[in-house]
């Protein structure tokens, strides 16, 4: 069996490239103030280059106007593009619109992707995914009180939702409603394509945040709250089968997850950078940072943190490629939660290693910190995960019999007594 580690060297000269061009075209922009349509117009000319390099939406198959690379190279790719929360615009993989345009590859009729999904790709057009509800858990779609009624050959939506990123942004919604209340809690929801404009679609905010803390509204970024009052769709806007809603999410959520994680590897690069770049020159008590061993902690334990996400990461990522995402499962919310705990670690260690300046807004730290605390709540809290991953691993495993633990060590004597009296015989007549 092959074990490999190692990179392909010609996609090894694309990841240098990429490495090159986000730090020095795309993290300059990080440092301006600019409304939407601005950002559109300095990410444009980038979004050519990415083109010319044949890294543009890489998460798609080619037959869709991507690049078909699988997860593992897309792993090494949001590993850099992670580094700046306006890489992946420039390479036409932000969320959410590289988790809908899956969907909509995934589900979507011949007509919706003609419709959304090249645009979407193209960049033409941007979208949202209205699912979470504020009076309803965000980690249990089952319980969506939004819904959906078929009257005709119309379905009317009814309902409020928040936290629909990119909501007040975006060009169309992939909305989740309960269409079929009586069916099983699975088997209840389905998901429709809904353009903005629609009547009875009234974005009502953009929510203030930690993250994004000013009363903003139409900026890149946003979590939107969504009124939808009798919102009418014709049928063919049923996306995926009816009643498939929370199959589809799962579908959608899964490799959405690793997304995030394949970008916090590269958030937690840049603090540690930063981290120890502090540490070589801040004079404290005769020497610097780099000499106290507390410092000294923070450093390993922050590189040994990354490196394991990074492996859990890319082999997860490995293992989609190659047995597909319901195998990978379990791989999956173990990286979501451990990730973000690595994330939220590394940034706090280099925000506190800055003292007041890491505090400041001089650094990106401060908000690093503020959205690094977001990673463990969107897409399923921590808790959700490491119950999930709890369960899959406790299948595995039963009680022994009569309850007695399998290495007891009494027990086990002396059954090993019984097996080897022959052994004992021998050794106790040579004495």
């Amino acid at each position: 069996m092959a074990w490999e580690f190692s990179t392909d060297p010609q996609f090894q000269e694309q990841l240098d490239w990429m490495d090159s061009f986000v730090r020095e075209e795309i993290w300059p922009l990080e440092t301006l103030e600019l409304e939407h349509r601005d950002l559109l117009r300095a990410v444009a000319p980038l979004r050519e280059r990415v083109k010319e390099r044949g890294l543009w939406a890489a998460h798609l198959d080619p037959e869709l106007g991507g690049q078909g690379f699988g997860q593992l190279k897309l792993g090494l790719m949001h590993e850099i593009a992670g580094t700046s929360v306006l890489a992946p615009f420039a390479f036409g993989n932000q969320p959410p619109d590289s988790g809908n345009s899956e969907i909509l590859a995934l589900a979507g009729t011949p007509e919706q992707k003609e419709r959304y999904l090249h645009p979407l790709l193209a960049g033409k057009l941007f979208s949202a995914f209205s699912m979470t509800e504020l009076d309803t858990p965000g980690a249990d779609p089952t319980q969506l009180r939004t819904s959906a009624r078929l009257e005709g050959d119309e379905w009317v939506i009814d309902g409020r939702k928040w936290f629909s990123s990119n909501g007040s942004i975006a060009d169309f919604l992939i909305v989740m409603a309960v269409s079929d209340p009586d069916e099983a809690p699975h088997r209840r929801a389905s998901m429709f394509v809904v353009p903005a404009d629609t009547p009875g679609v009234t974005v009502v905010r953009d929510v203030p945040t930690l993250d994004h803390m000013d009363q903003s509204f139409g900026k890149y970024g946003g979590h939107a709250e969504i009124e939808y009052e009798n919102v009418r769709v014709p049928a063919d806007a049923l996306l995926g089968e009816r009643g498939a809603g929370f199959k589809i999410a799962q579908q959608r959520l899964g490799p959405g997850r690793i997304h995030h994680c394949m970008r916090w590897i590269g958030q937690a690069n840049r603090a540690f950078d930063m981290l120890c770049e502090r540490a070589t020159y801040r004079a404290v008590q005769g020497g610097v940072l780099a000499d106290k061993q507390t410092v000294q902690n923070w450093i390993a334990d922050s590189a040994a943190e990354i490196k394991a996400a990074r492996l859990m990461t890319l082999q997860t990522a490995w293992r989609i490629d190659n047995e597909g995402v319901r195998a990978a499962r379990q791989d999956i919310a173990l990286i979501k939660f451990f990730g973000a705990k690595m994330l939220n670690n590394v940034v706090d260690r280099a925000l506190q290693a800055h003292g007041s300046l890491g505090y400041s807004t001089d650094l990106p730290l401060e908000a690093m910190f503020r959205a690094a605390r977001g990673a463990r709540i969107y897409d399923g809290p921590d808790e959700v995960h490491r119950v999930s991953v709890a369960r899959q691993i406790l299948k595995g495993y039963a009680p022994p019999p009569g309850e007695i633990p399998s290495e007891h060590v009494p027990t086990r004597r002396a059954a090993a007594e019984q097996r080897f009296a022959w052994l004992l015989d021998a050794v106790t007549s040579n004495d």
